[in-house]
């Protein structure tokens, strides 16, 4: 273990030179300094060592067969994992045209032949401090991106916890179930897990969809924590008046997402969460409620909980009538194909039944 450790610590410069004595005079220089060097002939094998090997800086020709330095720059550079070694490129000419090119490759120095001991060092200390600086840069900067993202997470967390305990609330006041919220997100997940594997819905519902549409799906009816009581656990039908009111929920619940979503987080659990609680309200003719939207208008995600929640719904006892059976609730459903629900929705929901709480 300590000896992995201490090979870890190595400061490696490679040394890319066709000719010999060059080479060799710079691996003297550079193991004077402390430092191993690591010597090639040509571009080519240049990449293959730092492919291999951990190098802080690079040391090139420019003039070499096979692959001459400007074009190991240009693919050390626009590799993502080796574009911040710095590089310093030797020549025995000083054309200002070849340093500007150097330069536009974005290769960090230049120094000339015959080489000068003290000038060689003083670049090689110079950049691999750079070099040293940058990468304690990136940690840090990934540290504290790290610690940031895990602060969103644990804000995230708390939001959903605060609208999930309103959503307990409106489902108190609405005398659902009390697993009323599972049931929704489990069938939810099994509809849309059915759904992505049809070709019609396949290039739309990723995993990630089905991961938050399970999420999402309670919070359909969020804005009943401002419908009254008395309304939402009414045994009679309601009057137009009341109805209103009831209709109400879908623009109040949409609102308070939206509130959330100006306020940073702008996830797709909570654009998603929005189109939900606006729109599962909507019907498949456009008679639905609170834009009268239809067909495919309507966000899909909304469609999945509006059949979902009506299953649901069905399926549960209520305050004003019995549960129905799975038999049962498909055949009063079956009335509202093209009605209230996507015809192609609903045939996945049938076939899926057995799995469906």
């Amino acid at each position: 273990m300590a000896g992995e450790n201490t090979d870890r610590e190595v400061t490696r410069i490679l040394v890319v030179d066709d000719v010999e004595t060059n080479r060799f005079t710079l691996r003297d220089i550079i193991t004077d300094m402390g430092y191993q060097a690591i010597l090639t002939e040509n571009g080519e094998q240049a990449l293959k060592i730092v492919s291999r090997f951990q190098i802080q800086l690079i040391i090139s020709d420019i003039a070499m067969p096979v692959m001459d330095g400007y074009e190991l720059c240009k693919k050390i550079k626009e590799n993502p994992d080796t574009r911040e070694i710095p590089i310093i490129f030797i020549s025995a000419f000083d054309d200002p045209a070849d340093i500007v090119k150097g330069f536009a490759l974005e290769g960090e120095d230049y120094i000339t032949k015959p080489f000068i001991p003290e000038v060689v060092r003083a670049r090689v200390q110079v950049h691999l401090k750079l070099y040293e600086a940058t990468r304690r840069l990136q940690e840090i900067n990934r540290q504290l991106q790290t610690s940031i993202n895990e602060q969103l997470k644990q804000m995230e967390l708390e939001k959903k916890n605060v609208l999930y305990a309103l959503i307990r609330v409106a489902r108190e006041n609405a005398s659902y179930d009390e697993d009323h919220m599972t049931r929704l997100s489990h069938n939810c997940r099994i509809l849309a897990e059915a759904m992505q594997l049809s070709n019609q819905y396949s290039h739309i519902i990723s995993d990630s969809y089905i991961e938050t549409i399970e999420l999402a799906a309670p919070l359909c009816d969020l804005g009943n924590v401002a419908i009254p009581t008395q309304i939402l656990q009414k045994k009679t039908a309601l009057t137009f008046e009341e109805e209103k009111i009831m209709q109400s929920h879908a623009d109040i619940g949409a609102r308070m997402l939206r509130d959330i979503k100006r306020n940073g987080d702008y996830n797709n659990f909570i654009q998603m969460s929005i189109e939900i609680a606006n729109y599962h309200h909507e019907n498949w003719d456009g008679s639905g409620y609170p834009e009268g939207i239809s067909g495919d208008n309507i966000p899909l995600s909304a469609q999945i909980v509006s059949i979902v929640s009506e299953y649901c719904a069905l399926t549960e006892n209520r305050t004003y009538r019995g549960m129905y059976d799975k038999d049962d609730t498909f055949e009063i459903m079956q009335g509202d194909v093209g009605v209230k629900f996507n015809p192609d929705m609903f045939a996945i929901l049938q076939k899926i039944y057995r799995q469906l709480q």
